[in-house]
């Protein structure tokens, strides 16, 4: 694993990969500013209009706890962006590394497999949903750790192990499904869960790297495309005739 991990680590750079580098953090930064905005606003929105109608609602004699409230809502309003923008990160790399599955594939089989029968590249339907199911799926786990924030930092133990095992689970299920079936490849990781949640760990340590955290698509595809081939073995019927070096005669 640690092999796999210094291969993806040295080719994000590679000129291969820059082009697609640069495309997956400008898709990321959109989504960002996006996503972190519309908290923004949906916050700022509770501490206004939505404390006046909860107010309404319940009655006056709830006027002291909600105008605490919204006070606390207002200044979480601020931070929207910044929160935004570390709290939504794993689920956005998920998003971007649906767009770019196949291309950062692509290249780590070339170059490290070239004797291999390359993988299929996803449907865009199927990578796209793959992306969104996962991206809401670690919104919603993210928002049941929450609460674990203000026991003595459980919370950041919590979102950590939760980040590792969503990305490591999606990564893996997208390098996979280029050589197997939805339901094989998920069956593939159930089998595999310790060493693809240890590999998630790597990711969840390259996602919470300000900056460095933009190229976790790169990082964590490249990784699962050798952990995938490492767990899969020596498959004969992967050869490809046409890139197997021939030995040549005397």
């Amino acid at each position: 694993m640690w092999d796999a991990a210094v291969k993806a680590l040295s080719q994000i750079l590679s000129p291969p990969m820059r082009a697609i580098l640069w495309r997956s953090i400008a898709l990321a930064l959109v989504l960002i500013v996006a996503l972190a905005t519309a908290l923004q606003r949906l916050l700022s929105w509770a501490a206004t209009s939505g404390m006046m109608w909860a107010e309404a609602t319940l009655g006056p004699d709830y006027h002291t706890p909600l105008n605490a409230l919204s006070w606390i809502v207002s200044i979480a309003a601020g931070f929207g962006i910044v929160f935004g923008a570390i709290f939504l990160m794993p689920a956005i790399t998920s998003l971007v590394a649906s767009v770019f599955v196949d291309d950062v594939a692509d290249i780590v089989e070339r170059e490290h497999y070239p004797a291999e029968k390359p993988g299929t590249a996803l449907p865009l339907s199927l990578a796209l949903s793959e992306g969104v199911k996962f991206a809401l799926l670690t919104i919603v786990v993210y928002l049941l750790a929450l609460p674990f924030v203000f026991i003595a930092g459980a919370g950041f133990i919590a979102f950590f192990v939760a980040t590792a095992w969503l990305l490591g689970r999606q990564y893996f299920e997208m390098a996979a499904m280029r050589f197997r079936s939805v339901a094989d490849a998920k069956a593939m990781r159930k089998q595999n869960a310790a060493m693809i949640f240890t590999a998630g760990l790597l990711i969840a340590a390259f996602v919470s790297i300000p900056i460095v955290n933009l190229a976790t698509p790169l990082f964590g595809m490249a990784l699962m495309v050798h952990l995938h081939k490492q767990l899969s073995g020596p498959r004969p019927e992967l050869l490809d005739p046409v890139r197997k070096t021939s030995v040549p005669t005397v």
